[in-house]
């Protein structure tokens, strides 16, 4: 059943998908949302699910330049032909989303939420607890619990524990209104900007929602991972 949001929304609703990563921690010759994931490119999987559960969205595509052309030659190759543009990345995270949002008739969007090209496992499910947990806010962003036990280093390698209780590990999707996400995009981009939620916060967004994250929405980050995100979408009728 796709989502849809309970809030009163302008008529176009955007999905950027940032695939502009190099994926240096995957190793092999490509980055790993272009690896292979039951048998195609795994960006294509990521695209497919998240359109599926928002097929009224339409979806933006941030791409390093180098890879923009192996891409459309990928998609004639596996015959993946769903509407998608294309915006070319920057130097980091930050600039290419900053890119993509610049590409768009802002003024004209509802909302915008941001998703990593590497979490191809978004469920229905996910999206819908997002979209009604939106309701008003700056922005709304999927956290899960932590589980493991937590220590913060010191830069003479000393260590100390810390209440995990506290923590949360964030994901993607996060959905943010258009005109608040494109404010935000125009500040100074600094290197701590690791997710759209702290560029939010910089520029006095603060009213941020944290909603329950899917343990299952991995982020591929090793050739390990892959797998598991193979069994999961062999389970995703049940997730």
């Amino acid at each position: 059943m796709a989502a849809t949001a309970s809030t009163k929304q302008a008529e176009r609703n955007v999905h950027i998908i940032v695939a502009a990563g190099s994926g240096s921690r995957y190793g092999g010759n490509l980055p790993k949302q272009f690896c292979q994931l039951n048998g195609r490119p795994l960006l294509m999987t990521t695209l497919e699910r998240i359109h599926r559960h928002t097929p009224g969205w339409e979806l933006t595509v941030v791409l390093s330049c180098d890879m923009t052309v192996e891409w459309q030659d990928m998609c004639r190759e596996y015959g993946f032909s769903l509407p998608h543009s294309i915006v070319t990345g920057g130097p980091t995270r930050a600039h290419s989303v900053r890119n993509a949002i610049e590409s768009l008739a802002v003024e004209s969007c509802g909302l915008i939420s941001v998703h990593d090209a590497a979490r191809p496992v978004v469920s229905s499910s996910l999206i819908r607890n997002l979209l009604d947990g939106l309701n008003g806010a700056d922005g709304v962003i999927p956290a899960c619990q932590v589980t493991d036990s937590i220590r913060i280093t010191a830069p003479d390698g000393s260590s100390r524990a810390v209440d995990r209780k506290l923590y949360r590990s964030v994901q993607t999707p996060q959905i943010f209104p258009a005109a608040k996400l494109s404010e935000a995009y125009r500040q100074e981009l600094r290197p701590e900007f690791t997710d759209d939620a702290s560029v939010m916060e910089a520029a006095g967004f603060c009213n941020l929602r944290l909603t329950a994250g899917d343990p299952h929405n991995i982020k591929v980050t090793n050739p390990g991972d892959m797998a598991v995100a193979e069994l999961y979408l062999s389970l995703s009728d049940t997730l």
